[in-house]
């Protein structure tokens, strides 16, 4: 399998332009009087097999799963797909593959990502888009360089509350907005977090369940002894194979801010954090943390600051909202010189200007900007076939790559926190902070690379 290094994508301009050869899907499609693609999913016991009902109109030709016992229900509603354990053998062998669905943990996000998009297959992966700074920033490019149509899974970008919200904002319905507060009320794993170490202590080489490839599961991430407190539901807690709460719901929550200010990418930010259970805070993210981003003026607009909380601590309730109306359990204010803005977690649910008396006064703008009429995963298929030259999905590579930058700025953060970090965005690293580049990329297991 050709294996193109992020610096070739940077220099060899000439040999990208013609990678970029592109055929029509009405030509090539294995299915041409349908008109369908043929898709594959990866990771497929949980949030794949979601998706997968969304693309049901389609050819769903393959089926991979690193855990058969996990994947069973997913398996047996497709029963003419094709299965497989190891993606890698399915891209082998299965070459009528349109288009791939990437639900995975986050830390074998890239990887997968990338052999797929080398094999010239369409990408819709979950969120966040990648596990560290790095691996975005090579995902983005890579997607450009291959001509693929891609998609992330930050459902809300497709939805009509996002759409509104950026349209009221640059109306001008709160004025000129300087801040904004988010938040959620996990994080995410809980109380398993805590017994794991209980566990640790009395039981020691548990068997692996006899239906799962773990060394696959770990991919590319530093070997260790199975264990049911990371698979199947509970590694997002964990640092070598989640993001945390911040990672896991700031593509929802943070999206609409990030899309209707321009945000981009923050020059300072800072964490601080709490922790329940020293005997493994080395290994998991903190129950409940805040991180504080500022994102300096560009031609746009002025500089913003914005505080994301998790572990359901909140921000000051503002004077805007009703005395008995409470904030919703994950959500966000943008707060402007004339207003605020209140909504809920993904795609900006139930966005509303608050008081609710200044809602029912607001005279609505005009909609200007296209709307989502196929859903999340259709928008992505209509990008597919469409192809190049086609309008891109709402939350293609280009947006979702940026986006989880962001996040993942904040994920690390919270790793060295009590601590000012200094961004600077083009050369990827941090100006005053050698600890925190060294999270920027992380170490592959031996036998894997991006």
């Amino acid at each position: 399998m050709k294996k193109v290094s992020r610096r070739s994508f940077l220099k060899n301009t000439a040999m990208a332009a013609a990678a970029l050869n592109y055929i029509p899907f009405s030509i090539r499609g294995s299915n041409v009087p349908s008109n369908k693609l043929n898709i594959a999913a990866i990771g497929i016991g949980g949030m794949g097999g979601y998706n997968l009902k969304n693309c049901e109109n389609e050819n769903i030709v393959a089926l991979c799963d690193v855990d058969s016992d996990y994947a069973a229900g997913t398996i047996k509603r497709y029963p003419k797909a094709k299965v497989y354990k190891d993606y890698r053998l399915m891209l082998e062998k299965q070459k009528d593959i349109d288009a791939i669905i990437i639900a995975t943990p986050d830390h074998t996000h890239a990887v997968i990502t990338m052999a797929a998009m080398q094999e010239g297959k369409h990408v819709f992966c979950q969120k966040p888009l990648t596990h560290n700074i790095y691996e975005a920033r090579t995902i983005t490019e890579a997607a450009n360089y291959y001509n693929v149509q891609t998609q992330m899974g930050n459902q809300g970008h497709s939805v009509e509350h996002i759409r509104l919200l950026k349209e009221w904002i640059a109306d001008g319905a709160i004025g000129t907005v300087r801040e904004v507060h988010a938040w959620t009320d996990r994080p995410v794993g809980g109380d398993p977090w805590s017994t794991f170490a209980v566990k640790a202590k009395s039981t020691e080489n548990l068997p692996v369940p006899e239906t799962l490839d773990w060394d696959l599961w770990l991919g590319p991430a530093p070997y260790r002894a199975y264990h049911p407190d990371y698979h199947p539901t509970k590694w997002r807690a964990w640092l070598d194979f989640g993001t945390g709460s911040l990672g896991d719901m700031g593509c929802h929550i943070l999206d609409p801010a990030f899309w209707a200010l321009d945000l981009g990418a923050p020059d300072q930010l800072q964490a601080t954090s709490t922790h329940w259970e020293p005997e493994i805070e080395s290994q998991t993210f903190p129950r409940a943390s805040i991180v504080r981003f500022n994102f300096p003026a560009n031609n746009k607009r002025g500089a913003v600051k914005l505080t994301w909380y998790d572990g359901r601590l909140l921000p000051e309730i503002p004077e805007e909202l009703e005395i008995g109306r409470e904030l919703p359990s994950s959500g966000a204010l943008i707060i402007g010189d004339k207003g605020a803005m209140l909504h809920g977690s993904h795609g900006a649910d139930g966005v509303r200007i608050i008081p609710e008396i200044k809602m029912q006064e607001y005279v609505r703008p005009a909609k200007t900007i296209a709307r989502v009429t196929e859903g999340h995963e259709g928008d992505w298929i209509r990008a597919c076939k469409e192809g190049k030259g086609g309008k891109p999905a709402s939350s293609n590579f280009n947006y979702g790559g940026p986006l989880t930058e962001m996040v993942l700025l904040g994920m690390i953060a919270i790793q060295v926190k009590d601590q000012r970090l200094e961004w600077n965005r083009d050369e990827m690293k941090f100006t005053n902070n050698d600890k925190a580049n060294l999270l920027v990329k992380t170490q592959y297991r031996d036998g894997w690379k991006l």
